[in-house]
């Protein structure tokens, strides 16, 4: 169906996102027969984890590592799939059809360099993937304060490393592998401040013999053994402040063992863990449940990626943190789902081809809770006092969150109509954890009983030069995005 030289395109199958989840994915259902469109805001497939794979200027492969190569093997069978891909498409909206005729099916709305399109599909996969948890301490809006993921992106899309005197701080596998890949690359790491309580060895020793069985034990020594031997590895650090002059980072002041240091430094690279993208599966109706065990927010989803709203699965990080081997698994069942659901194979073919992927999956989530229980960030870390800022776009501080509570706010829905939190162009990714744990902790109450923010399309930001680009249908009806809860 095409308007004004716009497509609305028709497909069975719409994935959201091209990481190692949506590519899996993707490639499964079109390899069965499913007509497949996978929509992706990144300019290339691969996700953050494979990020740049196809065209990243990291010749070197010793610098990335083999993992990160790996990627590859799910880019080519993708593209001889059959699916359409759409890069560079930013979705905002996920809707029922407005038209009755076509209830049964979804309306996506995306837009690709300012223009927006629209997509009908009967069946909608979300692989949106994880995001780095906020790590707010103070001073961390700072030029100079990075995310170690934002570090990473940077190295596999651009060739671009940190020069100059470079710490990283935080907790979390990602933090060791960042900083191995940083001394390939040739950056000298002047520190690495590790936070990771004391005693958090004993709370994940329960799991310890899962973890001796998985594929985590040798990479994970190898990473730790490279960085140990090259760089200063500063353990159980209680508090991290990043300081500054004339708008610029200059040093970083830490706590370990009752001492407080200063370390002049240029570029502070922070990292404690990741939490699932949930913003598009909140808008779409998705159930969510607390895991304590993450301390985030996750999509309630079935063993096929399934969830309370019809014929829309989720897949990879963004149901649930396992890593990106798991993530590769996950989407191979959804593909599966989304083939018997749209009639292209029975219940038993299905399950058949599934065995593989099952063995696989259990294979690459042996281990997980280990490091569930070591790494999960301290409270004092994800819960700041004081003029730390948590809400970045309104610049909103954890005290004028504390002290708003005790007006008698209840929830970070609430808080909106008093600071603006969650209201500015991330729409909370980076500020909703840290409100709702705010919040919780002045209460008294548990997080799940504070909730979450209640997110409406458009999930990100657009201009009315896109509203007025969607294209019509052929009764002239400008479309309108709807989903019914």
């Amino acid at each position: 169906m095409t308007e004004a030289g716009i497509d609305i395109r028709q497909c069975e199958l719409l994935v959201i996102g091209a990481g190692p989840a949506g590519l899996a994915a993707a490639t499964q259902a079109a390899q069965l027969g499913v007509r497949t469109v996978l929509l992706d805001e990144q300019p290339a497939p691969g996700g953050q984890i494979y990020r740049a794979i196809t065209t990243t200027p990291v010749g070197n492969r010793a610098i990335l590592g083999e993992d990160y190569w790996h990627g590859a093997s799910l880019v080519a069978p993708f593209l001889a799939s059959g699916a359409d891909y759409l890069p560079g498409a930013t979705v905002w909206a996920v809707g029922r059809h407005t038209a009755p005729a076509e209830a049964d099916g979804f309306e996506v709305a995306y837009s690709i360099g300012g223009v927006a399109g629209l997509v009908h599909a009967r069946r909608v996969l979300l692989a949106t993937g994880a995001q780095e948890r906020p790590f707010p301490i103070p001073g961390w809006t700072l030029p100079g304060v990075v995310t170690a993921g934002a570090a990473q992106i940077l190295l596999k899309q651009a060739g671009i490393v940190a020069s100059g005197k470079t710490v990283l701080a935080g907790c979390g596998p990602l933090l060791y592998l960042i900083a191995w890949q940083y001394l390939n690359a040739g950056v000298q790491i002047d520190s690495l401040l590790e936070t990771v309580p004391r005693g958090r060895m004993g709370r994940a020793l329960p799991y310890a013999w899962d973890f001796l069985r998985s594929p985590y034990l040798r990479k994970g020594l190898k990473l730790m053994r490279a960085v140990k031997a090259r760089v200063r590895i500063v353990r159980h650090v209680e508090s991290i402040a990043a300081l500054g002059e004339q708008g610029r980072l200059t040093a970083v002041r830490y706590a370990a063992g009752g001492t407080t240091h200063t370390l002049p430094v240029e570029h502070l690279l922070l990292h404690q863990g990741v939490v699932p993208n949930i913003n598009l599966s909140k808008a779409a109706g998705v159930d969510h449940e607390w895991n304590p065990a993450l301390a985030c927010w996750q999509p309630k989803v079935d063993a096929w990626g399934d969830t309370n709203v019809p014929d829309l699965g989720l897949a990879g990080d963004g149901a649930g943190i396992a890593g990106a081997m798991a993530a590769e698994h996950r989407g191979r069942l959804a593909g599966l789902q989304a083939a018997y659901r749209l009639g292209h194979l029975d219940a038993a073919r299905r399950d058949a081809a599934a065995a593989g992927p099952r063995a696989a999956l259990a294979r690459a989530v042996r281990g997980r809770d280990f490091f569930d229980a070591l790494y999960q960030p301290p409270e004092s870390f994800r819960r700041p006092a004081g003029d730390t800022i948590v809400c970045r776009c309104e610049e909103v501080t954890a005290a004028q969150v504390r002290e708003t509570v005790k007006l008698g706010v209840q929830g970070p829905n609430q808080m909106k109509s008093f600071l603006r939190c969650g209201m500015g162009p991330c729409q909370g990714r980076f500020c909703g954890l840290t409100v709702a744990e705010l919040i919780a902790e002045e209460r008294g109450v548990p997080v799940e009983e504070v909730g979450y923010y209640r997110l409406r399309f458009p999930t990100k930001p657009l201009t009315l030069g896109e509203l007025a680009s969607l294209p019509q249908t052929d009764d002239s009806r400008k479309a309108v995005i709807r989903f019914k809860k």
